[in-house]
């Protein structure tokens, strides 16, 4: 069940562990989401065979995997749900189980608003990344604590196994040999870097010296659906133009990110991805409610270089470090390495089916298509 196209790319990590099986066909479905512009577009591209959503909730399947909450009642299927970002580190804003303090509020995905439908828990298998996230469970929703399985956090797992490609990742985006790669994330919402500073990205491509620096904006596929694609470069017209790198929402956003040397992020997941893979990182200020306590975007706000996006950005960038990547690889996974198996395994029991005996292989993420500049034809 693909959401959106952030929950899209973690379930394409996640199942080619089974579709590869002749005794296994994989379907997709387009789930309801005010979000899941693109999903189509993604799914047509990759060949995916796609049933509609309203064929896929009359049907029954042996599986079903979804990285987002939204109609998992209708469907018929034992299901495997995850996470489609680093872990569960946002709190509830609003509702009926918010509390009136932001430390009262409870994590969202391990909440039983989320994880339960007229008294069922809607999950077969619930796939967290950390042990400290079963004791979460055990607080907020205590009845699907039984679903739990602790896998670790695929999208790591990836990112490790592509930090060997790297130099093929730089020439695939026309980097040269001594220029630093600058990426900037956001994540998406008036919170993120994008709606909270919208002159942060002129800043940087204007401040930094474009013939040691490139930058590169990865911004949540949210945003690009939130208000259009030809909307997103309007705005950015003017860093287009002086060279900024903007992947699509449907790329794989890893190539860049192992490809970087600074990031310049936010509260969102790619900060903590970019930080586990040790890369010099600033991160801008977190707003309330704070991340949940242990989780590694707690752990950046709490320790991370902290950018002042009113100060001038070179001298900040020079002074930036690798924070203990030991420290936010150990928040995001406590099975480095392992997602693969313990995910296969998972999705195998609930097929009820015998698992191959090969283990299962975590390769690098793909090379880039050269460039992402703008295609606007219309200049």
């Amino acid at each position: 069940m693909t959401h959106t196209v952030a929950s899209c790319h973690r379930l394409l990590d996640v199942v080619g562990h089974v579709e590869s099986d002749p005794r296994v066909q994989v379907v997709y479905t387009v789930a309801p989401d005010v979000f899941n512009h693109q999903v189509n577009q993604l799914l047509d591209r990759l060949g995916a065979l796609v049933l509609p959503w309203q064929q896929a909730v009359r049907e029954r399947f042996d599986l079903g995997l979804a990285a987002a909450h939204g109609g998992l009642h209708q469907v018929h299927a034992p299901l495997l749900l995850m996470a489609h970002g680093a872990g569960r580190s946002k709190r509830v804003r609003s509702g009926p189980d918010a509390g009136p303090a932001p430390t009262d509020r409870p994590v969202y995905g391990l909440d039983a608003q989320r994880l339960t439908h007229d008294g069922r828990v809607l999950p077969a298998a619930l796939a967290l990344c950390h042990d400290s996230e079963v004791e979460v469970l055990r607080r907020q929703c205590p009845e699907a604590v039984g679903a739990a399985v602790v896998v670790g956090d695929p999208c790591v797992d990836r990112l490790v196994a592509s930090l060997a490609r790297r130099p093929d990742y730089r020439r695939a985006l026309g980097l040269g040999e001594q220029q630093e790669l600058v990426v900037v994330a956001s994540t998406w919402g008036p919170d993120g870097s994008f709606g909270r500073w919208p002159d942060l990205l002129p800043q940087v491509m204007t401040q930094l010296p474009a013939d040691r620096y490139r930058v590169a904006a990865l911004l949540h596929p949210a945003i690009w659906a939130a208000h259009g694609h030809r909307q997103v470069r309007a705005w950015l017209r003017g860093c287009l133009d002086a060279g900024l790198l903007l992947p699509e929402p449907t790329e794989d956003w890893r190539a860049p990110l192992v490809a970087a040397d600074h990031v310049i992020g936010d509260h969102g997941s790619v900060t903590a991805y970019a930080a586990a893979v040790g890369r010099r990182t600033l991160v801008l200020p977190t707003p309330e409610p704070a991340p949940a306590p242990g989780t590694p975007q707690h752990l950046l706000a709490l320790h991370a270089p902290r950018l002042d996006p009113h100060q001038p950005l070179l001298p900040q960038l020079a002074r930036t470090g690798e924070v203990d990547r030991a420290a936010v690889t150990g928040a995001l996974t406590a099975r480095p390495g392992d997602a693969a198996l313990l995910l296969r395994r998972t999705m195998y029991r609930l097929l009820q089916l015998t698992e191959p005996d090969r283990p299962p292989r975590t390769g690098p993420v793909p090379v880039p298509r050269s460039g992402h500049r703008d295609t606007d034809p219309s200049g």
